[in-house]
């Protein structure tokens, strides 16, 4: 099937077969290969993107059920010109070391601070717990996305390549990202919706 889809804010068409998954498509056919798989059952969360600004686990969805969307994956969060806060800021406090779950870290934090960029370190853990890490002990990570917070305060428009509609009515949810998810194996399910704005469905541990 062919999927018409813009990508980073590039164009894209590519022929898949209707069981591929987005993540998937992204990796193997437009090779933007910082989109991660681990468990590939929305559990660890290191195949995070963002879909026309909803931060959604790729590897649950369908590349069919993108078409005509806006997705930007970890690339897309990227400057030209340098590191991005956000990056600067785990470099700077070590929040990665082997680097897998990072690319998923980078996106859903980047929905949240777009949303909330006053959000405490209570709320990062919570919406940071649908992200799996086997390295840092999520304690870098936390005190990383705290200080990125300065830097979305300070602008006005998001700083998203390819910024979502304006929210709409009502309070957050989640875009469910197939008709029939599988049940929630873990903890930490996370979402956004409109600019940015993120939940976690289960308590941080």
């Amino acid at each position: 099937m062919r999927v018409a889809l813009t990508v980073n804010g590039n164009r894209a068409e590519v022929d898949v077969e209707p069981r591929t998954s987005l993540a998937d498509c992204l990796r193997d056919r437009l090779r933007l290969t910082g989109t991660h798989l681990g468990c590939e059952h929305g559990v660890c969360g290191a195949c995070t993107v963002i879909l026309d600004g909803a931060a959604v686990r790729s590897c649950l969805m369908l590349a069919v059920q993108a078409e005509g969307s806006h997705v930007v994956t970890v690339e897309g969060l990227s400057q030209e010109d340098g590191l991005t806060p956000l990056q600067t800021a785990f470099k700077k406090h070590h929040a990665l070391q082997c680097g897998f779950c990072t690319p998923g870290m980078l996106t859903t934090a980047h929905a949240l601070l777009t949303e909330e960029p006053d959000a405490d370190a209570d709320r990062i853990r919570s919406v940071l717990s649908g992200n799996l890490c086997r390295c840092t002990g999520y304690i870098p990570i936390v005190e990383a996305v705290l200080e990125a917070r300065a830097a979305y305060r300070a602008a006005p428009a998001s700083p998203h390549p390819n910024p979502p509609p304006p929210a709409g009515e009502g309070g957050p949810h989640i875009a469910p990202p197939t008709e029939n998810p599988p049940p929630q194996a873990g903890k930490g399910r996370v979402g956004a919706s409109g600019r940015g704005r993120v939940r976690a469905e289960a308590e941080k541990p």
